[in-house]
């Protein structure tokens, strides 16, 4: 039998219904059809974290490491205790210069609170504003920090910011001490976001992330361009009602993108998507991945993660499971990361890359995945990750909070 002829009875065996393939044909020599394997799981990826800019002298307490848009030159990395630090980009780097110091106005005298992050506006230093996000003392009993966000403006052409040019954009009230979330980015739609933890203690004790009456608890959106202090979005989920004056309405928060959030301390837009990741730091059993979307509860307090908090068993809540999540075998406190877009380790491209602050290990999960997916460990480290960073190219940096130092993911050899 010739080939084209066994070409042909594969052609209209394959109009058969039920019939997918062929079996072994005789012959003329020619090898047989055969069924070809469906494709299984990705290979886990590996990655190590390798210290850079190691002539440095070590940073402060760094909890933020950006880049301004369009600029490859230069890093910028951002202290707890109210310093920006720019330095060059360059692997023999030595020296760094101060960017912004308001040192003088920050509360950092708490484990979560100070300088906690930091937004260029896209068009920079066209337009000259820098957005920080920071605590400042409160007014006492109820109120023993405020969260604000302030935007500062370079009058240098982008190497430093004035500090006495502040603006505040908003403000939140804060009735305890930790969970003051803190992180700010441009989204790819222009609009800055922001993200507040549930305003502290333990267990949200006054039920702030499922009362969108107030700004705890949530991520925000707001057009900074558009209005003073600020404009909402007109697909924002509550747009058309007032402004929250202090975190805090007698409606719906207009400037809610989000909610139902235990304290979301780093997030990140995927630029090859634009979809929002954060990490949600648990309370007692679960930490938290989220993939957030426009409208979304998160579930907190009702649970922790995918499982039921308050009550422990028969919680009744419509929320979004998490991507990912993990028990304290693995770690306490979750630093969110960024999905890899670089070229440099082949098989991590398209995982999003996080880690547990306590623990040291950076996991990874692949961006598509389905929600609950179990997480990848890629490396146990001895770093106190506080945040990551990614670089034009899609490579991605990691901060180690207590040792000052900088660090890059690698191929493992």
């Amino acid at each position: 039998m010739s080939g084209r002829t066994i070409r042909l009875i594969a052609v209209l065996l394959r109009m058969i219904p039920g019939c997918t393939f062929l079996c072994a044909c005789g012959g003329g020599g020619d090898s047989p059809l055969v069924p070809v394997p469906a494709p299984g799981p990705p290979s886990p990826p590996t990655a190590s974290a390798q210290r850079v800019f190691g002539q440095l002298p070590a940073f402060t307490q760094p909890v933020a490491l950006e880049r301004a848009p369009g600029d490859s030159t230069r890093w910028f990395i951002v202290e707890q205790g109210g310093v920006v630090h720019a330095f060059a980009n360059n692997p023999a780097v030595s020296t760094s210069s101060v960017f912004l110091n308001i040192a003088a106005q920050v509360d950092s005298s708490f484990g979560e609170a100070g300088l906690l992050g930091m937004a260029f506006h896209p068009n920079f230093p066209l337009t000259p504003s820098v957005y920080v996000s920071y605590t400042i003392t409160g007014s006492g009993v109820g109120n023993p920090l405020t969260s604000r966000i302030s935007r500062f403006t370079t009058v240098d052409g982008g190497l430093t910011l004035l500090a006495a040019s502040e603006q505040t954009v908003l403000e939140i009230l804060q009735p305890f001490t930790n969970h003051n979330g803190g992180d700010l980015a441009f989204g790819p739609d222009g609009f800055l976001y922001a993200s507040f933890g549930d305003g502290g203690s333990g267990g949200d004790p006054q039920d702030n992330a499922q009362n969108t009456n107030n700004m705890l608890g949530t991520i925000a959106r707001i057009d900074v361009d558009s209005a003073i202090p600020y404009g909402i979005p007109v697909d924002n989920p509550n747009f058309g009602n007032g402004l929250c004056f202090q975190g805090f309405g007698a409606a719906a928060c207009p400037e809610i993108y989000a909610w139902g959030l235990r304290n979301p301390w780093r997030f990140s837009f995927d630029f090859a998507t634009g979809d929002l990741w954060a990490g949600d730091v648990g309370q007692n059993t679960w930490e938290e991945i989220d993939r957030i979307e426009r409208g979304q509860n998160y579930g907190w307090d009702d649970r922790e993660g995918a499982h039921c908090f308050e009550p422990p068993a028969a919680c009744i809540i419509s929320s979004v499971d998490p991507i990912t999540e993990y028990g304290r075998d693995l770690g306490n406190a979750i630093t969110g990361g960024f999905v890899y877009r670089g070229a440099a380790i082949g098989d991590l491209a398209g995982w999003y890359v996080f880690a547990d602050f306590v623990t040291g290990r950076i996991f990874a999960v692949l961006a598509n995945s389905e929600p609950t997916v179990a997480p990848t460990v890629l490396e146990d480290t001895d770093l106190q990750i506080s945040t990551f960073a990614q670089d034009s190219d899609g490579e991605i940096y990691v901060v180690n909070y207590s040792g000052g130092t900088i660090h890059q993911l690698v191929a493992v050899p």
